[in-house]
């Protein structure tokens, strides 16, 4: 009887795959591809943006995080997230600023983005007396508001920029007694500001907003270097190029409040209640008569 060839009594066993090597040109391809998309994201639609200073209390503390579009007034050398474009003059598309918006800036000699709020558009004439806004030879509407308590934390302190103004809510905990003036533009937008009494800076000589610039102010206007403080004291050195204006501050994303460790279990602890979602758009009545 005939041996039955082996070959032919059953499948023969399949080679084992062979190890696919790794697309190392291609992996990073991909990470370059995406790196780039958040990037173009970033310097065109829209990016987040910190809270370092007290300048623009009491509407934005210390710790507060948000979303700048950067579509809003058109794009221009300072729109990339990094400032790696040559200074020039001009924008792509958009249009001026409104008063009373909140933009981020970069100053004439500078790469670090500043906030500030816009008050005069080209051809206006802005002074300042004892504190108020005069717009084209018009006093800006302010009107008392109670204090505002902001309550003290990291972020917060009620220090060396607020002396004596600490105090206690009616739980006891403290908190920074800020007096609030109400101030209303030309067009109706409302917002408050801080006034923490006569300064240096309560007085502005009249001057015209040149073309394609503005004329911007902190919100706690006795601690802000803007378009009222000379470039030797830190600040603007009068109204900036509308180029220079690298979008609008939209809203508050969260807040912290400067607790925050190294453990993240101290993370969520350290949340401000309250402001995730808050807009940055100011209120607008009824426009008044310009």
């Amino acid at each position: 009887m005939a041996v039955e060839n082996a070959a032919d009594s059953g499948s023969t066993k399949k080679p084992e795959k062979e190890k696919e090597k790794v697309d190392w040109f291609g992996e990073f391809k991909s990470i370059g591809v995406l790196l780039l998309a958040v990037l173009a994201f970033h310097s065109l639609i829209a990016k987040p943006f910190y809270i370092p200073s007290v300048s623009m209390m009491p509407g934005l503390l210390v710790g507060d995080r948000l979303i700048v579009s950067k579509y809003a007034y058109g794009w221009s050398w300072v729109s990339p997230t990094f400032h790696i474009l040559p200074r020039m003059e001009g924008r792509l598309f958009g249009s001026l600023p409104e008063r009373g918006d909140i933009v981020i800036l970069t100053p004439k000699d500078a790469s670090a983005d500043w906030i500030k709020r816009v008050i005069g558009l080209p051809g206006d004439t802005v002074e300042l007396r004892g504190g108020q806004i005069f717009l084209n030879g018009i006093a800006v509407q302010q009107e008392f508001q109670p204090d505002l308590q902001v309550p003290i934390d990291a972020n917060s302190p009620c220090g060396l920029e607020f002396p004596g103004l600490q105090g206690a809510n009616s739980s006891g905990e403290p908190v920074c007694n800020l007096p609030i003036l109400r101030e209303t533009l030309p067009n109706g937008v409302s917002y408050d500001i801080i006034d923490l009494g006569p300064k240096r800076t309560d007085d502005f000589s009249p001057i015209i907003v040149p073309e394609g610039q503005v004329f911007v102010m902190g919100d706690n206007r006795d601690l802000s270097a803007d378009s009222r403080v000379s470039m030797r004291d830190g600040g603007l050195d009068g109204p900036i190029p509308w180029e220079n204006i690298g979008g609008r501050a939209e809203f508050i994303t969260f807040s912290l409040d400067g607790s925050t460790t190294w453990n993240p279990l101290s993370w969520w602890g350290a949340f401000r209640t309250g402001r995730a979602g808050t807009s940055l758009r100011p209120d607008k009545a009824a426009a008044a008569a310009e």
